[in-house]
């Protein structure tokens, strides 16, 4: 049985290593006449940093910092996605794949990677990953091998080559 793709959540941290894996997204979704949605995840605070921040601050300023950013932020993230699909698009003109939609999402990046794969039904996940080695993998983990650990759908990780 030969897979059937339709849709590939390509996943970015806007990184060289993310760049590169929009090559191979764009390659299959080309092949497959697939759809990519683009999902860019900002990663919440933790909670004992906040509450840090809050003893630094004091609650209300805090508050008050958060919303008065936060949009700003969230918008300045999509004008980047958005410029970096377009210059994606403009170097690989010879693919006519279709970005379908670009998610900006604020969590956990591992969560939002696996819950947008199932909320759009995604039938691949394209990936980039930094590679820093095998020993700091292994002491901090890398949100690529906590993907492919919990995603029931195939996930294709792109390493930057040397």
């Amino acid at each position: 049985m030969i897979p059937e793709i339709k849709r590939i959540l390509y996943a970015t941290d806007l990184s060289d290593s993310a760049k590169n894996a929009f090559n191979y997204a764009a390659t299959i979704a080309n092949k497959f006449a697939a759809k990519i949605t683009v999902l860019n995840v900002i990663e919440t605070i933790p909670s004992n940093t906040q509450w840090q921040i809050v003893e630094y601050l004091g609650a209300d300023r805090w508050k008050e910092l958060q919303e008065n950013n936060k949009q700003e932020f969230i918008e300045s993230v999509k004008k980047s996605l958005d410029n970096f699909c377009e210059e994606m698009s403009s170097s690989l003109t010879a693919c006519p794949f279709l970005i379908d939609e670009i998610l900006v999402k604020e969590g956990i990046p591992v969560d939002e990677i696996l819950n947008a794969v199932n909320s759009k039904n995604c039938d691949l996940v394209v990936m980039g990953t930094h590679g820093y080695g095998l020993f700091v993998d292994a002491l901090i983990g890398s949100t690529a091998r906590r993907v492919v650990r919990r995603c029931k759908k195939p996930v294709m990780v792109i390493r930057l080559p040397k």
